[in-house]
């Protein structure tokens, strides 16, 4: 899979580029909107970066795997969050119902 990552530079780029998108966009962007500038100065440092992550990626590191597992965990994570929210409203229900028929 490296050899090919190394041979498909276009593709490793983009999916460097989209796993940095996501990753920023999780967990270092700010609750409120950046003014239109700011945020087309972040975007383009991200390419930038995307760019020297591929060049890594083609010399022989494994910059797409480590930042898949990131994502996967992030994804994990998120499903967690959401199943315990879910869980947490069908057992808060019947709790209520618990008590009110315990009065």
């Amino acid at each position: 899979m490296q050899a090919w990552l190394s041979d498909h530079k276009l593709i490793s780029y983009l999916i460097i580029l989209g796993f940095t998108i996501y990753i920023f966009n999780k967990v270092f962007r700010a609750q409120q909107k950046l003014p239109l500038l700011k945020e087309i100065l972040v975007y383009a440092l991200i390419a930038f970066g995307s760019f020297v992550l591929m060049i890594l990626q083609v010399d022989k590191l494994p910059i797409i795997q480590c930042m898949g597992v990131a994502v996967l965990m992030m994804l994990m994570l998120r499903g967690r969050q959401l199943y315990d929210k879910w869980k947490g409203r069908k057992s808060g229900g019947n709790a209520s119902q618990n008590t009110e028929s315990g009065k």
